[in-house]
């Protein structure tokens, strides 16, 4: 009777340690389900900063979100989007952070808070290869600017239309602007200097471009204002890491050479 006694008391004990560890593996899965993966708003028509390539997204931005997303241990899921709808995604809480080759501006500031510069950039004019007359901005007097919707080259155009008196056409993408210029549908287009350069580099576009940088840009990483306080604090250490181990000047280098 007292072995029975100990057998059963032996067998209420494994059936207990057993649901035990079922119910922690059974917790452990949800925790795994339920890990937060942050949305990420991004433009892949915007090389060499974003672009798909076959299936694969790939760019400057790309490589550094993922690079941040690595070293801060968090999990990232890419949205494609027209550029100019990604502020209004953040404000409709369908992402939680953008990076899109967005200039840090006061108008957006606004709106997002930005990580500390990644990318210093600045806005340039393009004319076709054979303009021999447009040499600087001051020489679009009279002529038709074409500008991505959105950006801060169409704000400058707009802004400045008046005083520079153009005639300011918008587009959705930077390829279908690129191709109103080359088909002399648009006499210029103001565009940001590395994606311009950037794309001349790689394929013949039949564009230039001329003048001095009309601005100083510099490139953020954005989340709505005052929310994802914590994220935008792993954003900064996260990009401050890749500076500090070579990461950065790695991913720079793959794009943009030396």
């Amino acid at each position: 009777m007292k072995k029975l006694g100990l057998l059963s008391l032996f067998l209420i004990l494994t059936i207990f340690i057993s649901a035990c560890g079922s119910n922690d593996g059974k917790n452990a899965g949800e925790e795994k389900k339920n890990e937060k993966v942050y949305k990420v708003g991004v433009d892949t028509t915007y090389p060499p900063f974003e672009f798909k390539e076959g299936n694969e997204y790939k760019g400057i931005d790309i490589d550094i979100i993922n690079a941040i997303a690595k070293d801060q241990n968090f999990k990232i899921k890419l949205t494609p989007m027209d550029f100019g709808g990604i502020i209004p995604a953040m404000q409709a809480n369908q992402l939680d952070l953008a990076i899109a080759g967005m200039s840090i501006t006061d108008d957006r500031k606004k709106i997002v808070d930005f990580s500390t510069p990644y990318f210093d950039a600045g806005l340039t004019v393009v004319v076709t290869k054979d303009n021999k007359t447009t040499k600087s901005v001051a020489d679009l007097k009279g002529k038709t600017v074409a500008v991505k919707k959105g950006t801060t080259g169409a704000k400058y155009a707009q802004d400045n239309a008046s005083k520079l008196k153009i005639k300011v056409v918008q587009f959705n993408d930077s390829p279908a602007m690129f191709q109103e210029v080359s088909n002399g549908n648009a006499d210029a287009l103001i565009e940001d200097y590395p994606v311009i350069s950037y794309a001349i580099a790689q394929k013949d576009l039949g564009l230039k471009t001329v003048g001095d940088r009309l601005n100083g840009d510099k490139y953020g990483i954005a989340v709505l204002k005052g929310e994802n306080q914590d994220l935008l604090k792993k954003i900064n250490d996260g990009l401050a890491n890749l500076k500090k181990d070579g990461k950065y000047d790695e991913i720079i280098k793959t794009y943009l050479g030396e």
